[in-house]
């Protein structure tokens, strides 16, 4: 009985052993990575309401919003060719201005020299995944190139106030948009100096979205890399609950991630 306990005990083992070794290695990843980002600002947003057609306005010149910075948290996950990862970014803007023209905003009409104040905000959640379909590791320290499927959430709000008209009206929008794109890395010198790029993007009904990205990483050491980089993303919006947008965010971004 003994023996055969042996035999049985070395055999499962030895089968172990063989599937172990016969599966693939694939390479594992796990991380999070916060940015800080300093766009340029524009905006061009309309919203109607009450059957009145709005005003398109201007965010810098008509309501007197600047550009703000803000930051981004995400968290990724990767074995071997499958990649996964979920950012969340809020920008929010605001403005003062007495008004150079009359503005009708969701049905009411801010008369001329009226002191109007204003917020724009934006809440963004990106799921996204990436197959890589050439992985060429062998290639200066590290080729790789990948298709991209996204789902990018976004809700946002516009809110126009006039104390002295007693107006505060706002209109808040919401859409899911599939998007489509590439992922390109290139390790420049072996794990401690890479590049990335990505470009996502769909247009459908008058609607366009694109966002688009590149940095350079240096790992100091292991488990951190340091970001620096370039994002543009464009929302062109076209009736999405009685609001129609055009607005771009475009400038430098600096980065930190840890991964394991």
């Amino acid at each position: 009985m003994k023996k055969m306990n042996v035999n049985v005990v070395g055999t499962l083992a030895l089968f172990i052993f063989l599937l172990v070794t016969s599966l693939p290695s694939y390479s594992f990843e796990l991380g999070a990575r916060g940015y800080y980002w300093w766009p340029d600002f524009s905006a061009e947003v309309r919203v109607d309401g009450n059957a009145l057609i709005g005003t398109t306005v201007d965010a810098e010149d008509d309501l007197g919003m600047d550009d703000e910075s803000y930051p981004s948290v995400e968290a990724f996950f990767g074995i071997g060719n499958h990649h996964l990862s979920l950012m969340y970014t809020q920008a929010d803007y605001s403005g003062a201005k007495n008004i150079s023209r009359p503005i009708v905003f969701n049905g009411q009409t801010y008369t001329a020299n009226a002191y109007v104040e204003s917020d724009l905000e934006f809440r963004m959640l990106d799921f996204e995944y990436q197959y890589d379909l050439l992985d060429l590791e062998n290639i200066l320290a590290g080729f790789s190139l990948g298709i991209i499927a996204k789902v990018k959430y976004i809700e946002g709000e516009a809110r126009l106030k006039a104390a002295s008209l007693g107006y505060d009206e706002s209109e808040t929008f919401k859409a899911p948009v599939p998007m489509l794109g590439l992922g390109l890395h290139l390790g420049i010198l072996a794990d401690i100096l890479e590049a990335r790029a990505k470009v996502t993007g769909i247009g459908y009904s008058g609607n366009t979205f694109y966002d688009a990205q590149a940095d350079i990483s240096l790992t100091p050491f292991p488990f951190v890399d340091i970001h620096a980089g370039y994002r543009i993303m464009k929302l062109k919006v076209d009736d999405i609950s009685d609001v129609y947008a055009d607005i771009e965010f475009k400038g430098p971004y600096a980065g930190l991630t840890i991964s394991f």
